[in-house]
């Protein structure tokens, strides 16, 4: 019955809201973050709404040539 839950809730979480997963985050310049974004972060979307957050930094990253 455990295994029961943890399932339904993992489908609640990825197929909830405007969840887009790490892949996108990653690929964006995010990183996924539990709970809240660090100092110099900001939140850019969710990689799995409502818990797991894609954080994004404030200062723009230098492209290198």
């Amino acid at each position: 019955m455990g295994i029961l839950w943890f399932i339904l809730i993992f489908i609640s979480l990825t197929g909830h809201g405007d969840a887009h997963g790490p892949d996108s985050c990653n690929h964006e310049g995010g990183l996924c973050r539990v709970g809240n974004c660090v100092s110099g972060e900001y939140l850019a979307r969710y990689c799995f709404e409502p818990i797991i957050l894609c954080c994004k930094s404030l200062s723009p990253t230098t492209a290198e040539t």
